[in-house]
């Protein structure tokens, strides 16, 4: 499977953005500062976010930012609710034959897009077909549709017509989707931005300048996107009139401004220029007290690869069990990160999935897999040095180049030194770019890396092990571990509880292959006013929702 740079992004701007405090800032509370009035009671919120948005084409799209423009302006067949909750969008119900290949979905009939044509099933189907189609050029569509969708992967590779793929318009308002195998989670996935229709005939007029400005794009959502350019620095939403549950949005506009440094965000929410700011470490000592202080955990997970391939240390299962037991994480996220994020001691996030039937949390039940522990590390160390007949290792640790990345970097190169005797880490600092370049090529021996989720589903962390995954590149391949995902895929795809089960059986067996080294959970640090209500953090895709926002009276 190809590797979802969505989620690459999302962990270098963890890297890059939490470590660095240069995340986006895109949040809801009402300003005096407004540019549509500003007063008290205005429907209006005034966000910042970290950089510009790089493509407002959901074909194209492979970055947070993009993902929750996207979000605001287009409606898929389906929205993520409160607590992830899929609600109705475009479809208002659908049906899944008995073998779970079927799915065919009843579209309501006042849907508009924002120049008033209707929207139909046959924008959905122009819409995957253009995601999939080589010409294109898509990453997320191959990577999201294939392997899912009927023929995705072989349309995708060019060895198949796009009229092949397995989605069709039974009429202009019933959309019939064939699957390549039962996917459990296939519902959550038609709420991401690869799946958003596209009005055919519009898009085809722009060409190659379909979704460059405001001008270039059509809305079917809450919002529709103003002022914008691929280079803008400052833009906003604007309520979408047309949008067919327009009653129930009350935010008339969110204006946005491109503010890079945390410090300015933070002034101008001091101003109630700014409706939220995001605290990088250093702040939040000083805010930490403020009311308004507010710390959201997320689904991203961080962690040590282990490159296998590179040197003879790495290779050893005993080194790798050392090293992963060999930091302290508590201190790690209390002191260096000092935002919220939490220890991770296994690879699923905290408050992520639920286990079928009992409802609990699967990092609950799967439990600490992996944990700080100096003389469990040190016994595990000399039993591998044994083994490789070595009284010293010398590692490269390959991590970010932003200065609070490098705190991170130092620390943990200090732990690792410090607790293993014998072991000299060299850092090797670079720009994220770079950084996924040799983590592609697999030129690298040790590397700080992470993961956040595409889609509701333990299956998005686990399978990126397999042996002939796309984002296996650490050489790591156990046959057995293999197998227990292909069962889940297959065999067990239309049987929660046992699939859940063998995911809990997967990830103990990776982590007693010692494959990656946890460090933490991302959180968000943040100031936020009591003025906003109802906006909606979430867990994958668009990091927040507003159709259900508001300015609290």
């Amino acid at each position: 499977m190809k590797f979802s740079k969505f989620s690459l992004l999302l962990t270098g701007l963890l890297l890059v953005t939490v470590l660095a405090a240069c995340s986006y800032s895109d949040s809801s509370k009402e300003s005096t500062g407004g540019s549509e009035g500003g007063g008290s009671g205005e429907q209006v919120f005034n966000l910042s976010i970290a950089d510009t948005i790089p493509t407002m084409d959901s074909s194209l799209a492979t970055d947070e930012y993009a993902f929750q423009f996207l979000n605001a302006t287009k409606e898929g067949l389906y929205r993520l609710g409160e607590d992830a909750e899929i609600v109705e969008g475009i479809a208002k119900d659908h049906k899944v034959s008995d073998d779970a290949l079927t799915w065919t979905f009843n579209l309501r009939e006042d849907a508009k897009w924002s120049n008033g044509d209707s929207v139909t099933a046959h924008d959905f189907v122009y819409a995957w077909r253009r995601a999939v189609n080589p010409d294109t050029g898509s990453e997320y569509g191959p990577y999201m549709m294939g392997g899912v969708i009927k023929n995705a992967t072989a349309i995708s590779a060019g060895k198949m017509p796009v009229e092949k793929l397995g989605v069709k318009a039974k009429d202009d308002y019933t959309l019939v989707v064939t699957l390549e195998k039962p996917i459990p989670y296939f519902e959550s996935l038609t709420t991401f931005g690869t799946f958003y229709p596209l009005n055919q005939k519009f898009v085809e007029e722009q060409g190659d300048k379909y979704a460059t400005s405001s001008e270039t794009m059509l809305a079917n959502g809450p919002f529709k996107l103003m002022n914008w350019t691929s280079t803008a620095s400052s833009w906003n939403l604007k309520k979408n009139e047309k949008y067919w549950d327009a009653d129930t949005v009350s935010l008339k506009k969110l204006s946005y401004d491109v503010i890079k440094d945390p410090q300015v965000a933070v002034d101008l929410y001091e101003k109630n220029q700014l409706d939220r700011a995001d605290l990088s470490a250093d702040l939040v000592d000083k805010y930490k007290s403020n009311d308004d202080y507010t710390v959201t955990t997320e689904p991203g997970i961080f962690f040590l690869k282990f490159n296998q391939t590179t040197t003879k240390a790495l290779a050893n299962e005993n080194i790798r069990k050392a090293i992963s037991r060999a930091f302290n994480k508590q201190a790690l996220v209390d002191e260096i990160l000092n935002n919220g994020s939490i220890v991770a001691n296994g690879l699923i996030p905290k408050n992520f999935a639920k286990m079928p039937e009992s409802g609990k949390d699967f990092r609950e039940v799967s439990g600490d897999l992996v944990t700080y522990d100096v003389e469990a590390a040190q016994k595990y160390w000399k039993k591998g040095l044994e083994e490789i007949g070595k009284d010293k290792v010398e590692l490269e640790l390959l991590a970010g180049d932003t200065e609070s990345a490098k705190n991170m970097n130092v620390y943990l190169a200090n732990q690792l030194e410090t607790n293993l005797k014998g072991l000299k880490v060299t850092l090797k600092q670079v720009p994220f770019e770079q950084r996924l370049e040799l983590d592609s090529s697999m030129n690298y021996e040790l590397e700080v890396s992470g993961w956040s989720p595409d889609y509701l589903d333990p299956y998005t962390f686990l399978n990126l092990w397999i042996t002939d995954s796309g984002n296996n590149m650490m050489g790591y391949s156990n046959p057995e571990y293999d197998a227990l995902l292909e069962k889940s895929a297959n065999e067990l795809a239309l049987k929660p509880k046992k699939r859940y089960q063998t995911f809990l059986e997967a990830e103990k067996l990776l982590f007693e292959d010692a494959a990656i080294a946890p460090i933490y959970q991302s959180a968000r640090a943040q100031l936020i006013s009591p003025k906003m209500d109802g906006v909606i953090p979430n867990p994958f895709g668009a990091k927040y929702e507003y159709k259900w926002a508001s300015v609290a009276k």
